[in-house]
């Protein structure tokens, strides 16, 4: 007999775990939350500060619909594998605001956020501009007063008005795997999308970008051609591909030979070779092959299929023999890739998977579930801690009507504990769905914090 699954962990009584809550809660309440697409703010409160963006070392500028995160984790390990110092924004953040912004490879410290956003909104002066976009005027009057050698730039939503499109000649453009997500305000064509994705790119600066679905590719190369900007094309003027577990990368005069992808997945190797060619292409010559593949081997993204192996869920799990997973995935395309990784993890010992999901609203949940049909053995769904979390109830059916075992949970822990009990081998239990969600469970134990 196994024994006993332990009870969900009691959570604390003070909520000090995100701690930068009180700066989220204060830049929300004087700034609107609804996206603008447009730079114009984000331009005048960027010269009011003295235009920071003018006044840092190269740009990296990283746009598409999957793996942008990924890619940016990659860039910054090889980078930093290589002795620079690297700025970096990113988006969203899973427990603290300071996971944000990356000062010389450090998080920000609460200490130099205060500071700066008093001097942001001073130099705003009380003018409408978003909360996305204060951050982004933050992160780069910031990063305007440290040395660096490299700033990595993730873009929030689209790309040609997204806040961080203020780099006149970045020094590389990245752009990942377009597909379809934030419809509602970017889509619905797939050519729409990815014309707001090649916004970033620059005229005569050069462009990297990942394999494409038709429809998207031509938009991209469309744009690139107009603005005579060098593009290179993953599949096409180079390759990157998993050969007898390594990563081999195939560039345009000869071939880089490297270990395996730190992060775990079949589409991490085209991240991590989209990554290569980008720093390929910026050209530093203090990055050697041998930083490039320290960095490939090491790099951390928090919260992408991530094994919990602290907490208190780690804790109800170990007993049971069962691991624990973390993943973000939220729209089909996410969702077919993880579905790939989880079948692959099932391969190794044939144990069950078992899915916990909490997603938002304005997803495309069935073209989600509809990935793992096969590679799930059941699902159970929960709500979080947002207001735009779809009800789990919704979900459940959404994850029914594709043929997937789906049942509703009452919160992540009841859920763990309803996967750890069900008999049989000791599942792969896989948190997945919203980021947000992903945040809540990271939030649980300062163990998890990502730093």
């Amino acid at each position: 007999m196994p024994d006993p699954i332990p009870g969900p962990p009691v959570r604390p009584e003070y909520d000090a775990i995100r701690a930068s809550d009180l700066t989220i809660a204060r830049l929300r309440a004087l700034h609107p939350s609804l996206i603008d697409l447009s730079t114009g703010r984000v331009e005048r409160l960027l010269a009011a500060l003295g235009r920071p963006q003018d006044r840092l070392p190269p740009v990296i500028h990283v746009a598409g619909t999957n793996g942008k995160g990924s890619t940016c984790a990659y860039l910054r390990a090889i980078a930093e594998a290589a002795g620079l110092r690297v700025h970096a924004i990113i988006s969203p953040h899973l427990v603290r605001f300071a996971e944000r912004i990356r000062i010389a490879g450090k998080l920000i410290t609460e200490e130099e956020l205060a500071v700066r956003i008093e001097e942001v909104e001073a130099a705003n002066q009380g003018q409408p501009i978003s909360f996305f976009e204060i951050t982004t005027c933050l992160a780069l009057h910031a990063f305007a007063q440290t040395p660096a050698d490299l700033c990595i730039v993730e873009v929030g939503l689209g790309g040609r008005f997204d806040a961080s499109n203020v780099f006149a000649a970045p020094a590389v453009s990245v752009i990942t795997p377009v597909d379809y997500d934030h419809l509602e305000m970017l889509g619905p064509e797939l050519s729409k999308i990815a014309w707001e994705k090649a916004g970033i790119i620059k005229k005569r600066r050069p462009v990297v970008v990942a394999r494409q679905l038709e429809e998207a590719l031509q938009t991209i190369e469309s744009e690139a051609q107009t603005l005579d900007a060098p593009m290179t094309l993953m599949g096409r003027d180079v390759d990157a591909y998993e050969q007898n577990g390594r990563l081999v990368v195939q560039l345009e005069d000869g071939l880089l030979d490297l270990p395996p992808p730190s992060l775990f997945g079949a589409h991490q190797f085209d991240n991590a070779g989209l990554a290569v060619v980008a720093i390929k292409a910026l050209g530093d010559p203090r990055i050697d092959d041998g930083a490039i593949a320290r960095g490939v081997a090491s790099a951390v993204w928090p919260g992408r299929f991530q094994a919990l192996t602290k907490g208190p869920l780690a804790e109800m799990a170990r007993p049971r023999g069962a691991d624990l997973w973390l993943d973000g995935a939220h729209n089909p395309h996410a969702g077919r890739a993880l579905a790939d990784a989880v079948a692959r993890l099932a391969a190794r010992d044939g144990r069950p998977v078992v899915m916990i999901v909490g997603m938002l609203g304005r997803k495309d949940n069935r073209g989600f579930f509809e990935a793992f049909r096969g590679a799930a053995h059941k699902v159970f769904t929960t709500a979080f801690e947002s207001p735009s979390a779809t009800p789990p109830q919704d979900l459940a059916e959404s994850a029914l009507a594709v043929g997937l075992d789906a049942e509703v949970a009452d919160g992540v822990e009841d859920a763990v504990a309803k996967a750890l009990a069900r008999p049989g081998p000791p599942p792969h239990v896989l948190i997945c769905g919203s980021l947000h969600f992903m945040g809540d469970v990271l939030a649980m134990s300062p163990d998890t914090w990502p730093t």
